[in-house]
């Protein structure tokens, strides 16, 4: 796939990230996660950092992204964030108090090469926020487009693997997804399908991207039709008024 501004990993986020800080927002809960890992640091290196969605605002932040697109949509509050991929940093050796790494290690070339580089960088704690692959089926979205949660399971690391490249004392955190949910991620939508009928919000996460529009007008089609026959409704009416969702996210944070 052709890059011009050289996006990380797989997906082309010249192609699909032209809206994505209006689609994928901070959520609270979330937000309020990773400021717990990142408790009493006061220096912190982001990479992969997008629009930088979840960088404490009270912290010295250090931004990385490799995608000029994604760099274009950081707010004017946000330092610039600079052109660097996560195996390669272009920092000495301890450099930072803490790290952060959200819904990126999945798009990293060289996943080992980026957790090492992340380590050596970093003083204190390593906060990674991601999914469990191994959950991505019990989504509603699965009976719809199959095709999207096989290419997502595919591209995210096992939960152990990561922990295991971590090194130190690692753990997972199972993170429950609020009905709200202000970050558009896939399982976002759980009790709110009609948002995934938006090509926009369908383009924020980045799995769409590596299907076939034959399976994007598929799942517009089906989906459509049963909102408005009342068959979704029959069958997943519940989540509409679940306050919590029990999927597929977690947040991993290593320490030495």
């Amino acid at each position: 796939m052709n890059r011009a501004d050289r996006s990380a990993g797989d997906a082309d986020y010249t192609a699909i990230g032209d809206r994505y800080s209006y689609y994928r927002r901070p959520e609270p809960v979330i937000e309020a996660a990773i400021r717990d890992a990142l408790a009493g640091a006061s220096t912190l290196l982001n990479v992969g950092a997008g629009a930088g969605s979840y960088e404490p605002r009270d912290l010295d932040v250090t931004a990385v992204e490799p995608s000029a697109a994604m760099r274009a949509q950081r707010p004017p509050h946000l330092a610039e964030a600079i052109d660097a991929d996560a195996e390669h940093l272009p920092f000495a050796d301890n450099r930072f108090d803490a790290a952060l790494a959200s819904f990126t290690i999945h798009q990293w070339k060289d996943l080992a090469a980026g957790l090492r580089e992340l380590r050596r960088v970093t003083i204190g704690p390593i906060a990674i926020l991601t999914c469990d692959p191994t959950v991505l089926q019990r989504f509603w979205l699965f009976d719809y487009a199959p095709e999207v949660i096989e290419v997502e399971a595919a591209r995210y690391p096992q939960l152990s693997t990561v922990s295991s490249l971590l090194g130190g004392i690692t753990t997972i955190e199972k993170i429950d997804i609020p009905l709200t949910c202000s970050d558009g991620f896939s399982e976002a939508y759980y009790g709110r399908p009609e948002v995934l009928l938006d090509p926009g919000a369908r383009r924020a996460n980045s799995a769409w991207s590596f299907v076939a529009d034959s399976v994007q007008t598929r799942f517009e089609r089906e989906l459509r039709a049963d909102l408005e026959s009342g068959a979704w409704d029959a069958r997943y009416g519940n989540f509409r008024t679940r306050p919590m969702f029990d999927g597929a996210l977690r947040l991993i944070v290593g320490t030495e």
